[in-house]
């Protein structure tokens, strides 16, 4: 799960982890030495961020006023463990303020194609069991479907982001517009 990089060998991507950490842009990097991380922020005009993904949520971020702008891979891992905020985070310490920041949440999974086991949900719970809202009766028994881009919206409204949507396209059904790790596998 790599950006690509550009014609002239550097990019802006990362080595994902389904993790916490957020990288900061100066400058493109090369190929071989792209952070392992889940996020990246800059405060550097011109510089443009993406994210791949595979059915995980892409978040993008900005604080217009203040020129910071930002980009995370939030797979459930991630979510759950706070990666959303350590972007909001990493923004602020850039110059952004937490309640001028606009996130949108792109194309991910959505709940119906989302079958989960206990493992997920059990982890989700334990952070908040409030976020039960989040999980509607699978097919099977022991099974979940969850809705992570709810779940991400959540977590950004609860963080103070001034601004917060989705775009509710599902990567698993809409397989003639996003590739989608589960639909490939």
């Amino acid at each position: 799960e790599k950006l690509d990089a550009g014609s002239d060998g550097t990019g802006i991507g990362l080595t994902l982890v389904h993790g916490v950490e957020v990288a900061t842009v100066r400058d493109p990097w090369a190929e071989d030495s792209r952070p392992k991380a889940d996020a990246m922020v800059t405060d550097r005009p011109g510089l443009l961020l993406g994210i791949v993904t595979g059915d995980c949520a892409p978040v993008l971020f900005a604080d217009a006023e203040a020129g910071v702008i930002g980009a995370a891979h939030a797979g459930w891992r991630g979510a759950v463990a706070g990666v959303l905020e350590a972007t909001i985070a990493a923004m602020e310490a850039h110059g952004a303020a937490r309640g001028r920041i606009a996130a949108a949440i792109g194309p991910c999974i959505a709940q119906p194609s989302y079958e989960v086991g206990p493992d997920l949900r059990d982890a989700v719970l334990a952070h908040d069991a409030a976020h039960a809202r989040f999980f509607a009766p699978g097919r099977r028994e022991d099974r979940w479907q969850f809705d992570l881009p709810g779940y991400c919206l959540a977590r950004l409204r609860a963080a103070g982001a001034g601004a917060a949507a989705a775009l509710h396209q599902d990567t698993l059904q809409a397989d003639e517009r996003y590739f989608s790790f589960r639909r490939a596998t």
